[in-house]
């Protein structure tokens, strides 16, 4: 069985979505540190040809809370109207608005203030969009130390599910090793994103933009077809 563990990301780019479709359970961090200038409630989007932050305000809270001690800000019913006017402003005459543009507004109208439920809720929806069929876990909810850090923490989890591979994004190349791995009976493999290009309006692309980007642009038949233009090493 092949299991992969990621934090909590924001409408994430097509690469987070390649790595939950390339397994068999996906594990989600909630117990995991927040962290400012990630992408924990933040992506990027096309705004007149140019890349551009889209970020959810949080409650003013300790930068040391964990992702599922964080909260919406107070202001977020004003927020959120910011949020969708921006990006169907930037998106409404994309080949595909009038499908993908209701599906985010029904991710950023959800009813719940906890940071982490309410990223969950959001990559579960999008994975039911994309059909994804990958068992998504949350990372509290196994049995295991959770003071472990790092590798061990992964290795513990992966054994805890009965995983026989662990697949990981190809920036953990230099965190993990294949012979540690394989002393607890686990096969280390790594994925890449090939080379992704599709046409954003009349402009130069631009890659690695959020999910939205992608779904705005591409029809679910094609996206299910990027999920896979990946390559393992």
């Amino acid at each position: 069985m092949k299991v992969a563990i990621m934090q909590p990301y924001w409408f994430p780019y097509i690469g987070y979505f390649q790595l939950i479709h390339a397994v068999d359970t996906f594990v989600i961090y909630d117990n995991i540190e927040y962290t400012k200038k990630g992408w924990i409630n933040r992506n990027r989007i096309l705004v007149n040809g140019e890349a551009a932050f889209l970020s959810v305000p949080l409650k003013k809270d300790s930068d040391f809370l964990n992702v599922d001690q964080r909260y919406l800000s107070e202001t977020y019913s004003k927020d959120k109207m910011k949020l969708l006017s921006k990006i169907k402003e930037s998106y409404q005459k994309a080949p595909q608005f009038q499908t993908v543009f209701p599906l985010v507004e029904s991710i950023l109208n959800r009813n719940e203030g906890n940071l982490f439920d309410f990223i969950h809720h959001s990559i579960q929806v999008i994975c039911g969009y994309l059909d994804i069929k990958t068992n998504i876990v949350v990372s509290s909810t196994i049995s295991i130390d959770h003071n472990l850090k790092a590798q061990d923490k992964v290795i513990a989890i992966a054994k805890n599910l009965s995983a026989t591979q662990y697949i990981n994004a190809i920036g953990g190349v230099e965190l993990y090793s294949k012979e540690t791995f394989e002393a607890h009976n686990l096969q280390l493999h790594f994925i890449k994103s090939n080379v992704i290009e599709y046409q954003q309006f009349d402009n130069d692309f631009i890659p690695w933009l959020s999910v939205i980007d992608v779904m705005m642009f591409n029809s679910k038949e094609k996206i299910q077809e990027l999920l896979s233009n990946v390559t393992f090493q």
